[in-house]
């Protein structure tokens, strides 16, 4: 493996190690949202919640674009297929499959609009 494919699982891996990323992830596999919606349902400060979304873009797992006033966000949907390859290299792991992986986030934070109101 190469020092940059390293590099980048390390990244990948770190973002999805924390809770409150994984819960951002299961919010935006529904749609793209602006960054006062996301932080809406946390209880931390806007920027902290910034943090978590610098941390998830740097990972290349969300990305950010500027409509207008408000910065979005939006999931990259191929954006675990190198850490999905390199954990089918252990030979225990399927092949990422999106909507797989979209009913877990659900089952693990829940999703749509209960999720989004905080409960």
């Amino acid at each position: 493996m190469s020092h940059s494919m390293a590099r980048d699982l390390d990244l990948v891996f770190a973002a999805l190690a924390d809770p409150t990323r994984r819960r951002i992830l299961a919010m935006l596999l529904e749609d793209d949202m602006a960054v006062t919606d996301v932080a809406a349902p946390f209880e931390m400060s806007l920027a902290a919640v910034s943090k978590h979304l610098a941390i998830l873009a740097g990972a290349g797992l969300i990305s950010q674009d500027k409509r207008g006033r408000l910065k979005w966000c939006q999931l990259e949907p191929d954006a675990l297929r190198e850490a999905a390859i390199w954990m089918q290299g252990f030979g225990q792991i399927e092949p990422i499959n999106l909507d797989a992986f979209e009913r877990f986030l659900e089952a693990e934070f829940g999703t749509g609009e209960d999720a989004r109101q905080g409960g």
